[in-house]
């Protein structure tokens, strides 16, 4: 979330670079202003007070060695009517702080300058693409015809077993799967990337910590017995690592990859949009998480995106990656570049990463931060990014490669997966 210092230091630019994001900020921001005017304003008549009750409580022993009891006991009185009023001002104290901390966090993060505006995915911008469109024999299928045809993927035993969004992997399928998996993990490790293996459940804190909670769009399973959330994404565990953590700059940057399942309610979604892979409620992914100082995180953005753009490069897809513009931006993201291979049965574009600075804005809710070369507590910018999530890479490999003899298998997953066609 946006610091205090950031609204009140600069609220006309803090308002103005919102409504890129299409958000009018005006209203939230006067009324934090206002609060946190209460709430200095309490905090400084607090210690004024109990400055003056520790001063009269000091007096009164003394005046009772002098044998003033009379004025002993008017010091007595006064340090009881004072520690009322210090509790009517730790009130009012409280009740702005909690007020100011429930603004906060529905205040989206400030979008970079190169954010471009507009309303919609419409409006973002293609920043480079790259691959050569596949040409495909006559009456090419769909990925879940070829899933049924070379039974890789039964989507109707899925739903038997749980329901809509919960396909299962079988033979080819699921070796493929796993292929992918290690394809990322290791390229990801070869290029300087930590591997760790997060949780799948985490608790409120961790939500709150990286954005996902208050979870407005309803998008997150909730264990209510036990108050845990599945995970959509292993940025949440891999980036609560660091919560309420005090890094050295010495030990920045940090870069971690995972591995997870993902689970997303996926709300509202429907049409043609949700057939096959293209949108599920369990899913592979693995990504990728960065801690950096804030005067290196955008060139570490540059660094993500160019490592991201490899990968689609060696899985021999068509690509393009897109600057998203003001009203596609996350809510907790300062820049986001997405990444989009063609879907040539589909005829049609799929989003199978983002990569996101959130500047300091993930940090401040996770208290994370580093000494700087002063010794002075610095807050740091995360950074993170899908490298890849699997589900519709799998839906483009497998229609993009179809043949007549089979499903031809690119080069970069033959080792990982020991067959280079499915026929």
């Amino acid at each position: 979330m946006l610091t205090l210092k950031v609204i009140n230091e600069n609220p006309e630019e803090v308002i103005s670079r919102l409504s890129k994001k299409n958000f009018d900020a005006k209203d939230i921001v006067n009324q934090i202003i206002d609060l946190d005017t209460v709430r200095r304003n309490s905090q400084t008549s607090l210690d004024g007070i109990l400055s003056e009750i520790n001063s009269l409580s000091k007096s009164i022993g003394s005046l009772l060695k002098e044998g003033k009891k009379e004025e002993a006991s008017n010091a007595r009185d006064k340090v009881g009517k004072l520690k009322e009023s210090c509790k009517e001002l730790e009130v009012s104290l409280k009740n702005a702080q909690e007020k100011i901390d429930e603004l906060l966090v529905t205040i989206p993060n400030l979008p970079h300058d190169s954010v471009p505006e507009g309303k919609g995915a419409e409006d973002n911008q293609v920043e480079r693409s790259g691959g050569l469109m596949p040409s495909l024999p006559e009456n090419a299928l769909p990925h879940w015809d070829l899933a049924k045809k070379y039974d890789l993927i039964d989507f109707e035993l899925g739903v038997k077993i749980t329901g809509a969004g919960f396909p299962v992997y079988k033979g080819k399928g699921a070796r493929l799967q796993r292929a992918l998996i290690n394809f990322f993990l290791d390229s990801a490790r070869d290029a300087g990337f930590l591997e760790v293996q997060p949780p799948y459940v985490v608790n409120s804190n961790s939500g709150f910590g990286t954005g996902q909670l208050p979870d407005k769009e309803g998008q997150m399973y909730h264990v209510g017995l036990d108050d845990l959330y599945l995970i959509p994404t292993a940025e949440v565990p891999v980036t609560n690592i660091y919560r309420d953590v005090i890094l050295d700059d010495k030990d920045l940057p940090i870069k971690n990859t995972a591995y997870s399942a993902c689970f997303r309610r996926e709300a509202g979604s429907y049409g043609k949009d949700v057939r096959g892979l293209n949108r599920l409620h369990q899913f592979d992914k693995v990504e990728i998480v960065c801690i950096d100082k804030p005067e290196n995180s955008y060139s570490r953005l540059d660094e993500m995106v160019s490592y991201v753009q490899t990968l689609v490069e060696k899985l021999e897809l068509p690509w393009r990656i897109l600057r998203l513009c003001g009203g596609d931006i996350s809510f907790t993201s300062a820049l986001t570049f997405d990444f989009e291979v063609y879907s040539a049965a589909q005829e049609r574009w799929l989003e199978v990463s983002s990569v996101s600075n959130f500047e300091s804005y993930q940090a401040n809710r996770l208290k994370c931060r580093y000494r700087d070369e002063n010794r002075k507590t610095q807050l740091c910018h995360t950074l993170n990014g899908s490298a890849l999530a699997l589900p519709r890479i799998l839906a483009a490999l497998l229609e993009n490669n179809q043949t007549i003899e089979g499903i031809r298998i690119p080069a970069a997953l033959v080792p990982y997966c020991g067959f280079e066609i499915i026929d």
